[in-house]
């Protein structure tokens, strides 16, 4: 298929309302990612309609080592997108699309190098998270059938990197939902018709994420081209300022796994049951605010196209826009959950424990996503604007200092439900204090001098020997 042209082919956010842009890129996002969110939670409900509570305490346990390798590809994809963005915002998108390529060599070997390491070390590391008896075998069963498939999802978010930094939000949209409707239908096939249970639902989740790596790569490569596998040199050349963004992202990234591992940590003291009920909370999260963690990748490609473009005076207004959003939707999402949390507790068959969890989480806790959303839209900003390590202090401090001791006092002395009201407290200073950061750091590149002066932070990739055109060197 020819090189597509136009304003899909061009830097589409250097021009137009930035609030258009934040809200259009965000609600296609929040689709397709809220789709795979939803399956997630469909699968735990078919999983708790076979009546074992140990299997849904299971995939909580699973669940949580899993979210550390997503979330060194969440961490890589932020790097692939930011430079993709960069490129097309400077016009070289010949640069663009050899960044492309290369970000899917550097995800797909990074994602095999974690599965091997992690693979002989499934047993102990569940077991550490406080799994035991027989819900430790079921988790570990679980992760043996999952577990290989990370390079797959870690090549199909790359391509949607791809896609959102050329501003192609619909089709990135499109990318998540497939894998979404493909769970949607392969999961009661497996886990119910076929009577495969737990091992039903990780075969599931492996087929879906190929169907999403297929269409991601159609997408990517067959509609943008932007996909183009550089040569050695060109290779190594793209590794400088690919890895200067996606190391401090990925570190970033996995701060939030660590905290929710403590927090999984805690709660196995009281059970079973807080552990279900744990694992019903961390479905619940991203299907009620899939919009939040679809805004910080959103805002990601506007700000870096910006950036490359260096229109700087639309940064701090992607940013007003995106934080306004955040607090609307936030609100919106939690008057949901407290109208209707006893038939959401009800949908998930929650008891005892699991049904206390999860009923406090939709009253109290889930406001704690006010502040949660301004440390991610905060975390964009840093990562596409040369000051990633920001990034990585923020989302550190908030997963250690801003979990461990309110999550401890909240255990000793309330039980199950004060580990969640501190898992949620601890969110208030890191996203208050990330959110004036940023605003800070925008400023400051706001009043910088013309174009002729270098950007702040680490060189921008056009700067490296990796480009090739008249465009990206007039920078």
């Amino acid at each position: 298929m020819s090189e597509p042209v136009g304003r899909a082919a061009q830097a589409k956010f250097t021009e137009g309302s930035t609030m258009r842009h934040v809200v259009v890129m965000t609600a296609t996002g929040s689709v397709g990612l809220v789709a795979i969110f939803i399956v997630d939670a469909l699968n735990l409900f078919y999983i708790s309609l076979l009546g074992v509570q140990e299997l849904a305490a299971a995939i909580g346990f699973a669940s949580t080592l899993l979210f550390f390798t997503v979330s060194v590809s969440i961490g890589f994809t932020i790097a692939g997108t930011a430079l993709v963005s960069r490129a097309l915002g400077r016009g070289d998108r010949e640069q663009a699309a050899q960044l492309g390529g290369a970000s899917l060599v550097f995800m797909g070997l990074a994602q095999l190098v974690l599965a091997l390491a992690v693979w002989p070390f499934l047993r102990p590391l569940t077991e550490a998270l406080g799994a035991r008896g027989e819900t430790l075998d079921l988790a570990v069963g679980f992760l043996r059938i999952v577990l290989p498939s990370s390079p797959i999802i870690a090549l199909g978010m790359a391509t949607t990197g791809i896609l959102r930094g050329v501003g192609d939000a619909k089709r990135a949209m499109f990318v998540t939902l497939s894998g979404g409707l493909a769970a949607a239908v392969l999961d009661p096939i497996l886990i119910l018709w076929l009577g495969l249970g737990l091992d039903g639902a990780a075969i599931s989740t492996v087929l879906s994420r190929s169907v999403l790596l297929a269409v991601g790569l159609y997408g990517a490569h067959n509609v943008h081209r932007l996909v183009r596998l550089p040569d050695r040199a060109r290779l190594v050349a793209a590794a400088r300022p690919f890895f200067a963004i996606g190391i401090p992202a990925v570190l970033t990234q996995i701060a939030t796994p660590v905290g929710n591992a403590y927090v999984t940590f805690a709660i196995a003291r009281f059970g079973d049951d807080a552990v279900a009920g744990w694992a019903i909370i961390g479905r619940l999260v991203p299907v009620a605010f899939g919009f939040v963690f679809a805004l910080s990748g959103a805002v990601g490609p506007i700000i870096g196209q910006n950036y490359g473009a260096r229109r700087f005076e639309r940064l701090a207004r992607a940013m007003r826009d995106s934080l306004i959003v955040t607090v609307v939707y936030v609100l919106a999402a939690w008057a949901l959950l407290a109208i209707f949390h006893r038939q959401i507790a009800a949908l998930f068959a929650a008891e005892a424990d699991a049904q206390d969890l999860v009923i406090f989480f939709c009253l109290f806790a889930a406001g704690s996503f006010l502040f949660n959303g301004a440390l991610f839209v905060a975390n964009a900003a840093f990562n596409n604007l040369g000051f990633a390590t920001y990034a990585t202090v923020f989302n550190w401090g908030r997963a250690t200092l801003g979990i461990i001791p309110f999550v401890w006092i909240g255990a000793r002395f309330y039980g199950a439900e004060g580990v969640i009201a501190g898992w949620a407290l601890g969110a208030v200073f890191f996203g208050l204090a990330a959110a004036v950061t940023s605003a800070r750091v925008i400023g400051k590149i706001a009043s910088m001098p013309p174009p002729q002066e270098p950007l702040p932070g680490p060189p921008p990739s056009a700067q490296s020997p990796f480009s090739t055109s008249k465009a990206a060197t007039a920078n």
